[in-house]
């Protein structure tokens, strides 16, 4: 004797949507399934991952992945909120982590450097598969941003988020708002090159390392104490702030 084939009604909202097959986008569809699957099971079953849902209702009632669906239900899924209270409910998302650190995967190398001139401690190489990025992340208490869709759906991943924009100054944008750091920004404190920690230094530290022009023409300096390269209010930094300036970061201060 097999399972009873049985379904649910499944509705996903936002941004979650951007996961599903385009016939199933903002609209209430039926869900068919075997057994007494978990909720968690049919939502990534759907292709949505669990890192990205933030509050699930069964019949109008939060319930966590463990859940048991049972056929005949009507499921809605939200994703993560920026400013609706769900302190009430069951917060899916496990409680942040104290010190907002980020591993990003091979796709995201611009975003690295974004995040990295803002302060924030980011991992990034792109030598590494996705079980080694996992690793590093549950090792090291990092939160793994992707835009590939499997690694999020790893159990192991606890925190996590997919990055659903593509121009690297929409991601840095899409990063803060989600995950609420626009108080936790110290630009041009850490190396945008290697995530090292980056220190005021006298021009005379770096004065072999500085062409004669840009010592005629800046007076302040800093350097990575990871890897040695020097940085300076010049252009290219001016263009990043501008660029970030279009998306509402405005970065005043140098180090």
């Amino acid at each position: 004797m097999g399972h009873h084939r049985r379904s649910c009604e499944f509705r996903f909202y936002e941004e979650l949507n951007d996961f599903l097959s385009p016939v199933y986008r903002r609209v209430a569809f039926s869900h068919v399934f075997d057994g007494t699957p978990t909720v968690k099971d049919r939502i990534e079953a759907l292709g949505v991952p669990h890192t990205e849902v933030e509050l699930i209702l069964v019949d109008g009632v939060s319930v966590d992945f463990k859940h048991r669906l049972r056929g005949g239900e009507r499921v809605a899924v939200y994703p993560v909120f920026e400013c609706f209270d769900v302190a009430p409910l069951i917060r899916l998302r496990p409680a942040p982590l104290r010190e907002t650190r980020f591993m990003l995967d091979v796709h995201l190398g611009r975003l690295a450097a974004l995040l990295r001139l803002l302060g924030f401690d980011t991992v990034y190489r792109n030598d590494l598969d996705d079980a080694q990025i996992i690793e590093t992340a549950l090792r090291e208490h990092r939160i793994v941003l992707t835009r590939d869709v499997g690694i999020l759906k790893n159990r192991r991943v606890t925190h996590g988020g997919f990055v659903h924009a593509t121009a690297p100054i929409r991601q840095i944008r899409e990063v803060l708002d989600r995950f609420q750091l626009e108080r936790r920004v110290r630009p041009f404190t850490r190396c945008m090159a290697c995530n090292g920690e980056i220190e005021h230094v006298p021009i005379q530290a770096v004065a072999a390392l500085v062409p004669a022009s840009v010592q005629r023409e800046q007076h302040e300096f800093s350097r990575c104490s990871a890897c040695g390269r020097v940085y300076w209010p010049g252009g290219h930094i001016r263009r990043l702030c501008a660029r970030l300036a279009e998306v509402g970061i405005e970065l005043n201060a140098w180090p």
